[in-house]
């Protein structure tokens, strides 16, 4: 039976492998093939519009490299020379790897030998000879930056031309709770922003929410515009993607959460452009 991958369904078993999925991306404009360090759905963050069923709090498990191995190897495979598209009814413009994404189900930098796993997937990928044409992002929460582990595998990622979408939901002390369950401070998160940008071309992604109906409370778009002036005399930060809702959330809070209104977030972006900033707003 055929099943069709949409934007709204980013499930993790869609192939039937372990640690390989197929998405469509909003970010990505297309086909995204993602990897899941964290099978177990342990994060280190509780993010309330985090879509993962039963998120516990923890770290991601031992991977099982040649398992890893194998499913990118024959998922590359099916794709570019099998009849994936019309098993997964892909429109004609979503077909082409767009990027391959280490996301999945709770933060990934938190995977022992995690250097090890980037370095792996980038050799299959460039055997598949799917790069330079696709992109090889890391999707991180940038808690664990000031880690040597990370850095390294950073580090390797550079090497494929690969970049960083590092997690900005909010530059205040209340909202990074609020949002992400975390006790991070502002002035750490800055920090390990700063580490990875030099270390690998990075990217913010920002998630923002209407929650309890406040729209976006003028102290947080303050903070965050400080932030990035602070950010901009530091590093080159090579673009800020603003996204919303698409997904259910299945976190207590999802009864508060909607999205938020398309205009606040092109008119917050315009004020972040003022700055000298590339900002990109997902419907």
């Amino acid at each position: 039976m055929s099943q069709k991958l949409s934007s709204t369904d980013h499930s993790r078993d869609v192939a039937g492998l372990k640690y390989v999925y197929p998405v469509i991306s909003r970010r990505a404009g297309g086909l995204s093939i993602g990897i899941n360090f964290n099978p177990n759905n342990a994060c280190n963050w509780r993010c309330i519009y985090c879509q993962v069923p039963d998120l516990t709090k923890g770290t991601a498990p031992e991977m099982d490299f040649a398992l890893l191995k194998s499913e990118l190897t024959y998922f590359l495979d099916d794709v570019l020379n099998g009849d994936f598209y019309q098993r997964f009814n892909v429109p004609k413009e979503q077909q082409g790897i767009k990027d391959i994404a280490i996301s999945g189900n709770g933060e990934p930098t938190s995977l022992k030998n995690f250097a090890k796993a980037i370095e792996l997937i980038g050799e299959c990928a460039k055997n598949a000879e799917v790069f330079p044409q696709a992109n090889f992002i890391l999707i991180s929460n940038g808690s664990l930056m000031h880690r040597k582990e990370v850095q390294q595998g950073l580090a390797v990622l550079n090497n494929y031309q690969g970049e960083v979408w590092f997690k900005l939901d909010s530059a205040t002390a209340t909202g990074l709770a609020q949002i992400n369950n975390t006790h991070l401070s502002p002035e750490k998160q800055l920090t390990a922003l700063i580490t990875a940008a030099n270390i690998c071309p990075t990217k913010l992604q920002t998630c923002l929410l209407n929650y309890h109906h406040q729209g976006l409370l003028t102290t947080e778009k303050q903070a965050y515009l400080a932030l990035l002036t602070k950010l901009k005399r530091q590093v080159d930060l090579k673009g800020i993607l603003l996204y919303s809702l698409a997904r259910e959330s299945h976190q207590p809070e999802s009864i508060d959460l909607e999205k938020m209104p398309f205009e606040i977030m092109t008119t917050f972006a315009d004020e972040i452009r003022e700055l000298g900033f590339n900002v990109n707003v997902a419907a």
